[in-house]
């Protein structure tokens, strides 16, 4: 279901009431069950996907934390290394499977050799790319830090990585801050719950009113180029950068408030970012959750800027085609991720 749907507007209230009146001790049931309910209410069969990468990460962090505390480097390294691989796999397949195909079977056309035929078309889970990064962040947070606090409750981790009002859009929540609020018994409060439904309301207003509204003129023009001149053009590039704003922080917004009306805090995700006067400020204020994460577990690993400025460019370059792809199997994306690392390339080396 969509947040902007008849049965999100049935589904949330139940939800809420449910939440109230059920002792503390049992509400972790009642809102994993309300979150698998959400998601397999897009694709029941793929609510086995999702399962796959709880057990694999629930598993994994337990298996390092043994290792660590035995001494056992090699063998706590060999659980990171499959949590990683085995999720990335399963992105990998359902994600990219069709992109790297077709891209293989266009150059193979261009040599006049057969072409790869798959027997089998890949349908992609809604949300995976959120919770896969979601999951493996708890990962490596228990590779990475020293004193972690590795989560033994099966049911509650589910819950964090299940979590219904962030699941298939954001923010990407770290388990550090979204785990421990399951253990804390939140009470209804009146001003918590009117704020948070205030908040869905205004991110409701920047989907439906803003974000759908400026879609149909960007779609009319940009669907028939041949038939607008340059300043039409324009203005529906305007209206889309609107568009893909308000969508995405109105997704955000309403996740946010969601959360909220239950007490639970999630990240701010988005923070006025067109008002940034630089391209690095921008990146802090856009999709925060997904630029930390790409900072904290790709650009850092590989070295960050704490290395030659030949490799402080690379790690610039990679982390931005990482973003590309993540956001959609497609060479338009990687293009899209690649200029913004030639961007900041060519703004660091001027800057010099």
């Amino acid at each position: 279901m969509v947040f902007n749907s008849i049965h999100f507007m049935i589904f949330f209230p139940i939800v809420v009431l449910g939440y109230f009146l059920i002792t503390h001790k049992y509400r972790w049931i009642w809102l994993l069950a309300a979150s698998l309910y959400f998601y397999m209410s897009w694709n029941p069969k793929f609510v086995i996907l999702i399962l796959t990468t709880i057990i694999i990460t629930y598993l994994s962090g337990i298996g390092i934390s043994k290792a660590d505390k035995e001494k056992k480097l090699l063998k706590k390294k060999m659980f990171a290394i499959f949590s990683v691989v085995s999720n990335l796999t399963i992105l990998f397949f359902f994600k990219y499977f069709d992109f790297v195909i077709d891209s293989i079977n266009y150059l193979l056309g261009m040599i006049n050799l057969k072409l790869l035929t798959p027997s089998f078309d890949v349908l992609l889970p809604v949300g995976i790319s959120f919770y896969t990064f979601q999951a493996l962040s708890y990962t490596i947070d228990v590779y990475r830090k020293e004193n972690f606090k590795v989560e033994r409750h099966l049911g509650k981790y589910a819950l964090f990585v299940t979590f219904f009002p962030q699941l298939v859009a954001g923010p990407i929540e770290r388990s550090e801050n979204l785990i421990s609020q399951f253990y804390e018994e939140h009470y209804f409060d009146y001003q918590r719950v009117k704020s948070g439904l205030l908040l869905m309301l205004w991110g409701l207003f920047e989907k439906i009113v803003i974000a759908d509204r400026t879609a149909i003129i960007v779609n009319q023009v940009y669907n028939n180029l041949e038939q607008y001149t340059g300043f039409e053009i324009v203005v529906a590039t305007i209206f889309f950068a609107v568009q893909v704003y308000c969508d995405f922080c109105g997704y955000s917004d309403i996740a946010i408030g969601a959360a909220r009306v239950m007490g639970f805090h999630l990240m701010t995700n988005f923070r006025q970012p067109y008002f940034s006067q630089s391209i690095k400020e921008f990146w802090r204020r856009w999709h925060i959750s997904l630029s930390s994460w790409l900072k904290d577990y790709v650009y850092i690993p590989l070295g960050g800027s704490r290395c030659s400025r030949v490799k402080k460019y690379r790690n610039l370059m990679i982390t931005f085609l990482v973003s590309g792809l993540w956001h959609g199997a497609n060479w338009t994306y990687v293009a899209w991720g690649g200029s913004w690392g030639l961007s900041d390339f060519g703004r660091s080396t001027c800057s010099c």
